[in-house]
């Protein structure tokens, strides 16, 4: 018997409009002799369901379900390709964990974690997980920009502390620059990170559950057009994406042991893609995402056609894992 499979995606984030892109590629690979996929799209405003003809009908929040012909359909399983909240952050997968539907991406814990980039490399420092140094901004506080320079330098990063996609994210040169860097950052979030400029190598590394073994996925160097690895280079071709990456083979066992370590440290489970940078052979950690880009363009995908694992084998392993 096929299984009912409900494809979300969408979210309330900055990064819709790429969600639903990588949701419908997930429909569009599901394997249709196991699965029937289901396009649900969550917005504040409404859920709801798009048939094949983008005819909309509502989802029942009560039990997560939806009745397009009069009658109830429930799901098996819930595959998560919503970036941002609230499906990157932990509230869907509290509330799938509450209704009793397994779902693809990592529990809610482990997403609120790896959501707040300030969070998480706290919990990593002490197991010798090496990351940038950073200065912390809530909303309302105070900005002593000596205290700022002092403590990470010039140039320096201002990030969102909960986005993803690059959106609220700023290099900083000069001192003059920094109020507006952190008006962007605060128009994202209300809680900001700045941290120092690392030089080096750019890499991200997937690590997926693939029958039912944790896999480290070919690493991709990130080459930036840009000044930095944008939004426009992430999804306008302002970057080269190399898989597999052009680094030593030292630093391909640092990098690929240390994802590991994360993924296992944190207790993730589907997807993640770890986002390093070199300092010498040594990867120190920028951030962690559990629902990465899924178009074909994504670097995930990439990693995985290089790894010889079709985008179907690849959505349909992450189901088998929830549904064996």
């Amino acid at each position: 018997m096929k299984k009912n499979i409900a494809v979300i995606m969408g979210g309330h984030s900055s990064e819709h409009d790429i969600s639903i892109k990588s949701g419908n590629v997930v429909h569009k690979y599901l394997d249709r002799k196991k699965y029937k996929s289901y396009r649900i799209v969550i917005e504040k405003e409404k859920w709801l369901y798009l048939d094949e003809n983008d005819k909309e009908f509502p989802v029942d929040r009560s039990d997560f379900s939806i009745s397009p012909n009069g009658v109830k359909i429930y799901f098996h399983c819930v595959f998560n390709a919503i970036h941002g909240t609230p499906g990157e952050d932990g509230l869907l997968q509290s509330y799938f964990e509450l209704l009793g539907i397994t779902q693809t991406s990592c529990e809610h814990y482990q997403a609120a974690l790896t959501f707040n980039k300030r969070d998480l490399l706290s919990v990593l420092r002490p197991y010798g997980i090496r990351c940038a140094t950073s200065y912390y901004l809530n909303k309302g506080d105070i900005v002593d920009k000596e205290a700022i320079i002092e403590k990470v330098g010039l140039p320096c990063f201002v990030k969102a502390n909960k986005a993803g996609s690059s959106y609220g994210i700023s290099k900083v040169y000069e001192k003059k620059d920094l109020d507006a860097a952190i008006d962007n950052a605060f128009s994202e979030d209300t809680e900001i990170i700045i941290e120092s400029f690392l030089d080096g190598t750019e890499v991200s590394v997937g690590v997926i559950t693939y029958k039912n073994q944790i896999t480290v996925l070919p690493i991709t160097e990130i080459v930036s057009e840009n000044d930095f690895f944008d939004f426009e280079a992430k999804y306008e071709g302002k970057s080269q994406e190399i898989t597999p990456a052009r680094i030593s083979k030292i630093q391909q066992e640092n990098v690929s042991k240390l994802a590991k370590q994360i993924y296992r440290v944190l207790g993730l489970k589907g997807y993640s893609r770890s986002e390093f940078i070199f300092i010498g052979d040594e990867p120190h950690l920028l951030e962690v995402n559990t629902t990465p880009g899924l178009t074909e363009e994504s670097i995930l995908p990439q990693q995985a056609k290089v790894a010889g694992i079709s985008l179907e084998e690849l959505f349909g392993s992450a189901i088998e894992a929830c549904i064996p």
